[in-house]
């Protein structure tokens, strides 16, 4: 590998690999800090951004830092993280706004959202969503960051993905990247920032780490684990590598990406494969990747299955959310898909199938008929009694399944993010097995997610716009002394 300037095609001060949030956020404060910035997209324009590109562009309002981080230590549950990066978590999060404000940014309230985990202490830090220009997605977030970043100096270098870290014994002082032109040398004179997102599309690694056959994911066919990967060769540790986002998604026959699922009413239920109920389908509390399920926040759902509906629930609405409602994923701002109003093209795809009958549909399915059509007697035998006594549902999500035709779908867990990755500290250093700083090399974003467990609304853009700007920082002045939060709080907003 190159060892010296000379046999580099190309040299800058910053390297970042990534142009989402986290990647784009670390450009803007490394130019602020006065270095040259190059960002290598693994994608071409028309797909760039990662999932930021399709997320709802939103970050959670952090009232007050103290209390913030008694909300991410319970949040954590069985799986703390270092004070240190908490407080950092903390601290910078409380800052996103008056940043992005200052960037030019029209900020403004996104909805009166309300914490998703209330019973938990310190729920009060929690002050809703921010958006730009106060609407959820539409790619708003994402083209702000863009055009901010450009506008401070940085290049951005599209279709043009790293492949390999460059290493001058044990510290990164570059990137093997690959180009149209062929492969690209470039030199990182003092830092390289890993921004590249997750592994949520590469199957070896959803197997491994999070004990789930193959899944389809809510955002980027792209997130396939290139920058773990990257790190780990330079002697990266890794971190809660077991935790994601998952949603309740609709499976594609032959699609890497699914679609978000939010019924309009409640007359379904969720079976296994053998026909029968296993969970309850409609937890009070929670929504991105953990619910409160037998008092404790646990992944919902956790394995594949088939959600089981009738006439009444097919004519209530479209069972994934429309545009107009909600404008993000990729299926519905980069493929431009528009579920039916009735779920009748849908169904006509064959998506959804559809029998005249319970024994019928499981047929269907491949279940045992009468297994199926018993699982469905007692669903409707516990919403005529207003209750559910093997899972505990709600009472008012009780529907029952009784108007034919019936119909199913493969419900599988929509993967949104993974949130483990290359070790870091506060200062977005990757650290190594033993605990030391790889020199030269910094990660940022869903790469490297702060949460090892349960995460709230908004809280993966904040992380990686506060965790992005630290990584930018620390890059363009790794001698500097950032440890001190007052110093790391007085550069987060100028």
């Amino acid at each position: 590998m190159p060892s010296s300037p000379q046999q580099y095609d190309r040299q800058t001060d910053v390297l970042i690999l990534g142009a989402g949030a986290a990647g784009l956020a670390a450009a803007i404060a490394a130019r602020g800090a006065g270095a040259e910035v190059l960002i290598l997209e693994k994608c071409p324009p028309e797909t760039a951004g990662g999932n930021t590109r399709v997320s709802g562009g939103s970050w959670f309002e952090n009232l007050d830092a103290g209390q913030a981080a008694t909300y991410l230590r319970s949040l954590c549950g069985d799986f703390p993280l270092p004070e240190a990066v908490l407080r950092t978590w903390a601290e910078e999060t409380r800052h996103n706004t008056g940043w992005l404000r200052s960037l030019g940014a029209n900020v403004a309230v996104n909805g009166a959202y309300t914490p998703e985990f209330p019973h938990l202490d310190g729920a009060d830090c929690y002050g809703g969503y921010r958006s730009v220009d106060g609407r959820m997605g539409d790619q708003l977030l994402y083209r702000f960051l863009v055009d901010a970043a450009l506008a401070h100096g940085a290049e951005i270098r599209y279709a043009t993905p790293g492949r390999e870290l460059i290493l001058d014994g044990a510290t990164v002082t570059g990137v093997l990247a690959e180009s149209a032109d062929g492969p690209l040398r470039v030199r990182a004179r003092t830092g390289v920032v890993l921004a590249t997102g997750g592994f949520e599309n590469d199957p070896a690694m959803v197997r491994d780490y999070l004990r789930l056959a193959p899944c389809p994911v809510w955002g980027t066919p792209a997130a396939t684990g290139d920058g773990h990967r990257m790190a780990q060769k330079a002697g990266a540790d890794l971190w809660h590598m077991g935790n994601m986002t998952a949603f309740s998604g609709i499976r594609v026959p032959g699609s890497e990406t699914g679609f978000f699922l939010a019924p309009p009413a409640a007359g379904y239920i969720w079976v296994a494969p053998d026909g029968r109920r296993f969970v309850d389908e409609a937890p009070a509390l929670g929504g991105h990747g953990q619910h409160r399920i037998r008092g404790r926040d646990e992944l919902h759902p956790a394995q594949p299955a088939y959600v089981v509906f009738d006439e009444r629930t097919r004519r209530a609405g479209p069972l994934c959310p429309p545009r107009t409602y909600l404008p993000v994923g990729w299926k519905v701002l980069m493929e431009g898909y528009d579920w039916s109003p009735d779920n009748q093209a849908e169904i006509d795809r064959g998506w959804i199938r559809r029998a005249e009958t319970v024994e019928a549909l499981a047929a269907e399915l491949g279940i045992a008929p009468e297994i199926l059509a018993e699982t469905v007697r007692d669903w409707n035998a516990a919403c005529a009694t207003g209750h559910d006594a093997r899972f505990g549902r709600r009472p008012e999500s009780l529907t029952p399944l009784d108007q034919g035709p019936y119909y199913a779908f493969e419900l599988a867990p929509l993967l949104g993010w993974t949130s483990g990755g290359p070790r870091r500290d506060e200062r977005c250093r990757v650290l190594d097995p033993f605990g030391a700083a790889i020199p030269g090399l910094y990660a940022a974003g869903s790469v490297s997610s702060t949460y090892s467990w349960a995460k709230d609304g908004g809280f993966h853009i904040a992380d990686a716009l506060a965790f992005g700007r630290v990584a930018g920082r620390t890059a363009a002045a790794p001698s500097a002394d950032l440890n001190d939060l007052e110093e790391i709080n007085a550069g987060s907003v100028g």
